[in-house]
């Protein structure tokens, strides 16, 4: 893809910023499109032991309902993607992990945003601190075995597209 135009940034945010512009696809057609600019994220699969994740379930403003997840956030400025994994997984269960293991990147909407998130397992768990959260969040854990998830998953209750495609790179879905 290739610009055919300079950029017009619509908008700038505290997290996100906009723009439109054109460009020239791979296959010579010209398209005006919306991106997003975004700094990245990560998120964290916490093992409390072989068998048994800790989630989320927290509530989403933008579709005004809660999804179960797993702990995420948006990456700080110069902070790594490991920072960021070993930061929320503290400010959202209260937990520091002693093990992190790197599973992937996924790029959750392509389309139109340049966020790619970093997935991490965590084990060796232990419970530091009570949880933090921002003050924009509502939070709440839950422990999920592996065959509880298959079930929510199959019954249609786990909807958030980051946390299915990390428990599938996992091996839990």
């Amino acid at each position: 893809m290739s610009a055919s135009h300079t950029p017009r940034h619509i908008y700038k945010g505290r997290l996100i910023s906009l723009r439109l512009q054109e460009v020239i696809l791979p296959n010579g057609f010209k398209v005006r499109l919306e991106l997003i600019t975004h700094p990245g994220a990560a998120l964290v699969i916490p093992f409390l032991s072989r068998n048994r994740i800790i989630m989320l379930r927290q509530f989403r403003p933008a579709i005004n309902s809660y999804l179960y997840e797993l702990p995420a956030g948006t990456r700080n400025v110069k902070e790594t993607p490991l920072e960021c994994a070993k930061r929320e997984i503290l400010e959202e269960t209260g937990y520091r992990a002693d093990k992190f293991y790197f599973l992937g990147e996924i790029y959750p909407v392509p389309g139109y945003s340049s966020e790619k998130i970093s997935i991490y397992k965590a084990d060796i768990l232990k419970k530091t601190a009570e949880v933090k959260g921002d003050a924009d969040e509502i939070l709440e854990s839950h422990i999920f075995t592996k065959q509880k998830l298959k079930t929510i998953f199959k019954e249609g209750k786990l909807k958030d597209a980051k946390t299915i495609s990390a428990l599938a790179l996992c091996g839990w879905l």
